[in-house]
């Protein structure tokens, strides 16, 4: 997804060293491309780390600025899908998900000893392909909306919350427009009904699978509000300058 954007800085250089006779029209042409160059969404940088605490994947986040309000195209959401599931960071989440569900015996049936922690990790990986195939590729591409989660990064806080936590049921077209976040509700809906396919028998239930849906809506929102806040916090404990905006 990276594209550099180097070759285009080597473009329209004069042959000849004779810049005092170098036509003047030449002159916004090339300085036309700096802009063009600097508004590629793919090698900006921004405030915004793609793990959080190294083990939570956030490649879905970036700053709410124009230069990146360019629709995603399908292979860059499938692509976000895959960076989602096999980054590094996911498997360590899922290592600690698990232990932490071993620790406080969370779904007893599995229970306990390095079998059915393997099991719970097992569990764990498969929720994390589930859900991001359904959440950040083919439900986006189908219904044409933008899986990426929008940061305002500035203004004041209960209204930097109150919007970090509804993105969970609000996101955007393709084109920008706001809409009913379905990828991210019915995606998770499609993850935990799948999921009565590997889970212990006793857990197969249609109340378990709502019960968990709703689980995971708040455990979404509780997440939009950490990913609005991080930067902020890196930036207040290890005094990091934020990312100067390009101009548009």
């Amino acid at each position: 997804m990276v594209a550099s954007g180097s070759n285009v800085f080597g473009q329209d250089k004069p042959d000849a060293p004779t810049p005092k006779t170098t036509d003047a029209s030449q002159q916004p042409a090339a300085s036309g491309q700096t802009p063009t160059a600097s508004t590629d969404r793919n090698v900006l940088q921004d405030d915004n780390p793609k793990r959080i605490l190294g083990i939570i994947p956030n490649f879905q986040t970036t700053n709410d600025t124009p230069v990146v309000q360019e629709p995603m195209s399908v292979r860059e959401k499938y692509v976000l899908a895959w960076h989602q599931t096999v980054d590094f960071s996911a498997h360590l989440g899922n290592l600690f998900q698990a232990a932490l569900q071993q620790a406080s015996n969370g779904q007893p049936h599995y229970g306990q000893g390095w079998g059915p922690y393997a099991q719970r990790f097992g569990a764990a990986e498969a929720d994390q392909v589930t859900s991001a195939f359904f959440i950040f590729g083919f439900l986006p591409h189908v219904l044409h909306q933008d899986p990426r989660y929008f940061r305002r990064a500035k203004g004041p806080i209960w209204n930097r919350i109150r919007y970090a936590a509804t993105r969970t049921v609000i996101s955007r077209t393709d084109a920008g427009n706001p809409t009913f976040n379905t990828p991210q509700v019915l995606g998770q809906l499609l993850q935990q009904g799948i999921s009565t396919s590997y889970y212990p028998a006793q857990d197969r239930s249609a109340s378990g699978v709502f019960q968990n849906w709703g689980v995971n809506l708040a455990y979404n929102s509780a997440y939009n509000v950490l990913k609005e806040f991080y930067p902020d916090f890196l930036r207040i404990v290890f005094h990091r300058r934020p990312h100067a905006e390009p101009a548009n």
